[in-house]
């Protein structure tokens, strides 16, 4: 899947819909809108935040960091979440509460309901190009919600979210066109504050476990212990250990208790064999430590 490409998509989307959203709220004086523009800037921030952990992902190894740079994008895609989940969730909540409290009179209602109606239409675009990345990657959504890529499956739920709370936008505006009660607009926006809140901690909950270091999934670590056992040389795996270094990216550490008579180049012939043939199943096991025992 080409993340580069969803993360532009998202860059350039953000920025269009940040200058519509935020030209109606100070129009109208929307809380609602105004909840759709703090959240649509910072998802522009959080996307620039996934492409420069992408591009820094990609600095090769070296003496200070012998495995790669690759938890950069799992660094930074945590950083994406808390800016664009959690600060404009709060923000959105204290806006939404103040206008619910002391409400202020809402104006050009029809372009307000314009400009969310297209917030929806270009999210659900964003959403598209997602999908159309995934096919063309062969890859499922399923796949993708259960796979390490923190940044894809932010932006994903970002394009979710904001469906979601466009949808809530339109219900409430709609309601203050028809009955004038400005403090609805107030209660839209406190909405709007409180999923994107519950989203970021979901994500965050999640991205914490990559930061520490997770482990392959377990049916993965199955399939690879079964692999190793089908040598013939190889007389039991007595230890297998991995952490992912990026979302592409794992280090496996394995301790092999070879069949007696092998000779040392025998061994060092089979760890090549056995290390030659994980990498082809699994490319993202860049990182494979075989320590034999006899």
């Amino acid at each position: 899947m080409r993340t580069q490409v969803v993360i532009v998509a998202t860059v350039l989307l953000n920025g269009v819909l940040f200058a519509a959203n935020f030209l109606v709220a100070e129009l109208s004086g929307s809380r609602a809108v105004l909840a759709q523009a703090i959240y649509t800037v910072t998802d522009l921030v959080g996307s620039v935040l996934l492409l420069w952990g992408l591009y820094v992902s990609r600095r090769p190894a070296d003496y200070q960091y012998p495995f790669g740079r690759g938890k950069e994008r799992f660094f930074w895609a945590f950083v994406s979440i808390l800016i664009t989940f959690t600060t404009a969730g709060m923000l959105a909540l204290v806006t939404g509460v103040e206008q619910a409290v002391s409400p202020e009179p809402i104006s050009h209602i029809n372009i307000s309901l314009l400009v969310v109606a297209i917030s929806a239409l270009v999210s659900l675009g964003g959403i598209w190009i997602t999908l159309r990345e995934l096919r063309i990657g062969r890859q499922t959504l399923q796949a993708l919600l259960e796979s390490a890529n923190q940044g894809l499956k932010s932006i994903f739920f970002q394009d979710l979210v904001t469906v979601a709370g466009c949808i809530v936008a339109l219900a409430g505006l709609a309601i203050v066109y028809r009955t004038h009660a400005d403090a609805i607009d107030g209660v839209t926006a406190a909405i709007e504050g409180i999923l994107l809140i519950s989203t970021g901690f979901i994500l965050t909950a999640e991205s914490r476990e990559y930061l520490i270091g997770r482990a392959l999934a377990p049916d993965v670590a199955r399939r690879v212990l079964g692999l190793v056992e089908t040598d013939p040389r190889v007389a039991r795996v007595r230890s297998l250990q991995s952490m992912l270094l990026g979302p592409e990216d794992a280090l496996l550490a394995l301790r092999i208790n070879f069949r007696d008579g092998l000779t040392t180049d025998q061994i060092e012939r089979a760890i090549d064999d056995v290390s030659l043939i994980l990498k082809g199943h699994y490319p993202m096991l860049r990182h494979i430590v075989i320590e034999p025992e006899s």
